[in-house]
């Protein structure tokens, strides 16, 4: 097996949430943050900074990462509804990009990406806040997506 064979999903997802924040801090279009940060010049440059850039990722991989930053993209506005929702007595735009692209990416796959499960998305998305955020961040993640996780499975 390759080294692109064993990226994991955790690994594929981490990548996106660092496409979704690049695409919120430059204002590029995610296609064109796609094609630049997957250029094989460009990508050996960030595994020098990340460890999570060490392994390309395969066709099945890529293809997850693109949909992911796409669809997150295209579905800025919506995601953002969400976040002023449930971020009771924040404005949105006082939130890291960092924590809004995990948290958009952990709302987009719970929605709209049928193999992931809420629970999931969620636990998925507060590893990723625990690695690049402080704590206070963390549970801030944590408890937004958890009132977005019970508003969308209304007990019957």
């Amino acid at each position: 097996m390759n080294s692109a064979q064993r990226m994991t999903r955790s690994t594929a997802r981490e990548i996106a949430v660092h496409l979704i924040y690049a695409v919120h801090s430059t204002g590029e279009d995610a296609r064109t943050v796609l094609e630049t940060r997957f250029d094989e010049t460009y990508y050996a440059l960030l595994a020098d900074e990340n460890e999570v850039y060490a392994e390309q990722p395969n066709a099945k991989q890529r293809g997850y990462i693109s949909a992911v930053v796409e669809g997150v993209c295209a579905r800025r506005k919506e995601l953002e509804g969400y976040l002023a929702k449930y971020a009771i007595g924040w404005n949105v735009s006082r939130i890291s990009r960092l924590a809004r692209a995990v948290m958009e990416l952990a709302m987009f796959e719970a929605l709209y990406v049928e193999d992931v499960p809420m629970n999931v998305a969620i636990n998925e998305a507060v590893k990723l806040a625990q690695k690049y955020e402080e704590p206070e961040t963390v549970s801030f993640v944590n408890g937004i997506l958890g009132a977005f996780s019970r508003d969308q499975r209304p007990e019957a």
